[in-house]
């Protein structure tokens, strides 16, 4: 069979993908924003504003929709909508709101990552994903989340590279 005559099945998502912390900017909330700006950081730099796609998110959006895609995957960042622990921040899953609105309006599938490798600084003051107190506190920021944007959200990436500190410990790197 040539590679011609193959055809994904009908509803396949094609899509582009981004990691909230790494394009959104100005997370100072995030455990890895603290990281940058520590002395002698494995960080070549901070990430500042990023590429500000926290702003400018309708024309990244409108930019996917019209490179032919019917999907985008974004994170949702937990040190936004939880800044502190307890404290939820309505001005954040308004913005959540608007994004998930935006790749509708956009004809693209939105698809949401609850965690992308980064967590709230008073998570890892807790104890972090060590913490037994740490998956029930997850639990009740996915479903936050989930009740503000799951009636326009079908897809759902509860962690993304969950195994990113296991693969760079195996590598040799000792201070993940």
């Amino acid at each position: 069979m040539s590679i011609a005559s193959r055809r994904f099945p009908d509803g396949f998502l094609w899509g582009a993908a981004t990691a909230a912390y790494q394009v959104e900017g100005g997370n100072v909330g995030s455990d890895v924003w603290l990281l940058e700006h520590l002395p002698n950081t494995v960080f070549r730099e901070p990430s500042g504003d990023a590429c500000d796609f926290y702003h400018r998110y309708p024309d990244d959006v409108a930019t996917v929709a019209a490179l032919g895609l019917n999907a985008f995957r974004f994170g949702v960042e937990w040190a936004r909508v939880e800044p502190e622990r307890g404290m939820i921040s309505t001005a954040a899953l308004d913005h959540y709101s608007r994004l998930v609105d935006c790749c509708l309006e956009h004809g693209l599938t939105p698809v949401v990552t609850l965690h992308h490798f980064t967590s709230p600084r008073w998570l890892v003051r807790a104890g972090g994903w060590r913490s037994a107190e740490t998956p029930a506190l997850f639990a009740e920021y996915a479903s936050r989340v989930l009740r503000r944007l799951g009636d326009r959200v079908e897809w759902v990436c509860t962690i993304n590279e969950a195994n990113t500190p296991l693969q760079l410990t195996a590598n040799g790197r000792t201070d993940c």
